[in-house]
This record gives C-alpha cells, structure tokens and sequence, in this order.
C-alpha cells in the first residue's frame, strides 16, 4: 500500500528582517502604552514613578514605527487586529527646565500601510535615556487627532 502526502506551502508575509549589525549595540527602549486616547500626562513621568504600563524592548536606533508597532502588538494580543491605531511620541527630559516633554512623532495602523512606517527613532532625534509613549486605539474608535496638543 502506497501513501500519498501532499503539504502545500502557505505564503507568509513577513517583513525581510534587517541583517544583525554586529559593530552597533542595541538599546533597551523602555516603552509606555495607553489605550485611553491620549499620551500619558509629562506629570507621571519622574525618575521615582514611572507609568506601570511600561515594555522593554531592545532594539537599534534605526528600528522605524512599523517594526516598533509589530512588537507592542506581540505582547498585547487586542491591538492585533486589523485597523487598530498607534500614535507614537518621544518623551524626553527638558534641559531648560525641571521635568518632561513629548514629541509627536508618527502613527501607524495594523493591516494598512502609512507614511510613518519607515519613520526612524533616529530620524525623530530620539537618544538613549528617552522613552517612547504609544497610544494604541482600537479599530473601533476615532484614531486620536495627530499633531501636537497646544497648551491651554
């Protein structure tokens, strides 16, 4: 008796992975997320409290948005799906004066291609010791208005 098998191959799309650069270290990016519309508030961030929702990752300072985008997806399972938001801020000490800023930096959106997708940490002035907040919104909400927020 002869047994056929057939396995068919199903085509996965995946990202080319960049080739490890050897020469460069990686960085530890310390990542905060938020699913309420908005970035956290500069008030939460201090060297004795930070936001408990904090990822780390270590990454290069070439990582782009997109590659940062499929990470926070590994780990929260919700914003996988197709159409969920991430709107991307670099939060960095004030040299001028005590405390925080933020720096809009970009957007993706899972399952869609964007401008922002290739927008690197080192193309937005992101140093070592920055941190990087991310509003992740559902598909099922208004994505948060982009551009910087005025004072008031």
């Amino acid at each position: 008796m002869v047994v056929q098998s057939s396995v068919m191959q199903e085509e996965i799309k995946k990202e080319p992975e960049k080739p490890i650069d050897q020469k460069t270290c990686p960085l530890l990016l310390r990542v905060f997320t938020t699913n309420n519309g908005r970035h956290h508030r500069m008030d939460e961030f201090s060297r004795r409290n930070l936001p408990s929702s904090e990822l780390q990752i270590y990454t290069w300072m070439d990582a782009t948005l997109k590659e940062s985008t499929s990470l926070v997806k590994e780990v929260y399972p919700e914003a996988r799906k197709k159409g969920t938001h991430f709107n991307f801020a670099i939060v960095f000490t004030d040299l001028k004066r005590p405390g925080y800023r933020v720096k809009e930096i970009g957007s993706t959106m899972s399952g869609t291609k964007g401008t922002d997708d290739s927008t690197t940490l080192q193309s937005q002035k992101f140093q070592i010791g920055d941190y990087l907040d991310i509003v992740v919104t559902p598909p099922n909400q208004a994505p948060p208005p982009s551009g910087r927020m005025r004072p008031h």
